[in-house]
């Protein structure tokens, strides 16, 4: 049986209020970039594997169709590209692995393969690519669509993207370098070639104008919870981002991936899932339940609004005062947003036969946006019992994605200093052994 990975889940560390909450910086504000020197180097030294970077690029308005709510409340925004800021984490590290988001459905396959290869270089071979299909249509927005595409074909495009970036990366291989300083000759032009990629989505020439870089390919990372979503996850993940919270749902994850690698011809030990936990922890379980009463206070109904309509591309405002949640779902697909997360968490709790007010809906959006449904709170004893339990319950493959509802640093710094060196205590973590890379870092 293997350990648990762990990684630190960046992609809100000054949003939702987490800028002004006691333990926050004082003298520095987001987006400077000492602040993730900062994290970075504690992570490191906690044992954590991977810093993780979520994205989105367009500023929420999907609820009653403004973005003024989520302006107003810091929801979901704002958000840099994280590319530069992880060449400079990586200048004060040396083990710690890198996640980073970009859209299959708006950016183009070379560029990415591009990029990536390069911050696999500055990095020493420490890059993951968390490749989204995206559901929002602030985003899309921002690229010139005036709608989504269809979310079955959202996954189409996803999978022809990365079959080009594949191909882009193997396209200069590494036998390929000759570099002889008494001739001069730099490579072999006998192996290296087009890739010549003519598809449905894309027109890529190639090959790739780069050295080849540290892993060959980035760590690959999906996180598809429906059926279309698993099966891309089973055709190319290397590791995948899973939904915490209810265990039900968990297993049912679990079972579909590994049905689904089996039928791509690959084995179900070899992928595991990294699962989604928010995480408030205290030296006391009476200190951690203080610090979730802080948070609460935050919250509102716009800013609720804007946290749960942006996450689904969904504007929940226009929905009646009754309703049975197989018609949301119809409704929600209609306007080919995203069925999973917060409402496909009403659809395993209640089944899409149950009839629900919308005043009942707001109560489950409250829970969903301040993260009650998938929240750890209590000592670093109780948390790590709670972990190793789950952890056996959902198959003892991968591990967790933490994130914390708590100010930046201290709340990310309450996991690195109480809850990591709990779980090394008991042997729970995975080893690291002299692993050079990510991929090698997450395979153990």
């Amino acid at each position: 049986m293997s350990g648990m990975h762990i990684a630190f889940d960046l992609s809100f560390t000054h949003t939702e209020g987490r800028w002004a909450r006691p333990g926050s910086w004082v003298g520095r504000t987001f987006p400077d970039v000492r602040m993730f020197q900062e994290i970075a180097v504690t992570a490191e030294r906690a044992g954590v594997e991977m810093l993780f970077f979520g994205d989105g690029s367009g500023i929420p308005d999907t609820w009653r169709g403004s973005i003024d709510p989520a302006v107003e409340w810091g929801i979901q925004w704002p958000r840099q590209d994280m590319s530069p800021f992880i060449a400079a984490m990586a200048a004060v590290t040396e083990r710690i692995g890198f996640g980073l988001t970009y859209s299959s459905t708006f950016m183009h396959p070379f560029y990415v393969a591009r990029l990536l290869n390069s911050l696999d270089h500055v990095t020493g071979g420490r890059i993951a690519f968390n490749v989204v299909a995206s559901t929002r249509t602030a985003d899309a927005a921002n690229y010139g669509f005036d709608e989504l595409l269809e979310h079955d074909l959202r996954y189409e495009r996803m999978e022809e993207f990365v079959d080009v970036c594949r191909a882009l990366w193997d396209s200069v291989p590494p036998e390929a370098i000759v570099m002889d300083r008494d001739t001069g000759r730099f490579a072999d032009p006998a192996l290296i070639a087009p890739i010549d990629h003519r598809g449905r989505f894309f027109q890529v020439k190639g090959p790739l104008s780069t050295m080849p870089s540290p892993q060959g390919h980035p760590v690959l990372v999906q996180a598809g919870a429906s059926p279309r979503g698993i099966s891309a996850s089973a055709r190319f993940a290397d590791v995948v981002f899973g939904f915490g919270g209810a265990l039900a749902g968990q297993q049912r994850h679990r079972r579909a991936l590994d049905d689904a690698l089996r039928a791509e011809g690959r084995d179900p030990d070899g992928v595991g899932i990294l699962w989604a936990t928010q995480v408030i922890v205290g030296r006391t379980a009476e200190e951690a339940a203080g610090r979730r009463a802080d948070v609460l206070r935050f919250w509102n109904e716009d800013a609720v609004g804007a946290y749960i309509s942006h996450n689904a591309g969904f504007d929940f405002s226009e929905v009646p005062a009754s309703f049975a949640i197989g018609e949301l779902l119809e409704w929600i697909r209609a306007a080919q947003a995203s069925p999973m997360g917060f409402v496909g968490a009403l659809v395993a709790e209640h089944g899409e036969h149950h009839q629900m007010t919308r005043a009942e809906l707001f109560e489950h959006g409250w829970r969903s946006a301040k993260g009650l449904d998938h929240t750890l709170c209590g000592a670093p004893e109780e948390i790590a019992d709670r972990l190793q339990q789950n952890f056996l319950d959902t198959g003892s493959r991968g591990g967790y994605m933490f994130t914390t509802p708590l100010a930046t640093p201290s709340g990310l710094d309450d996991i690195a200093e109480l809850l990591v060196p709990e779980l090394r205590r008991r042997g729970a973590l995975a080893e690291q052994g002299g692993a050079r890379t990510l991929r090698e870092t997450l395979s153990t």
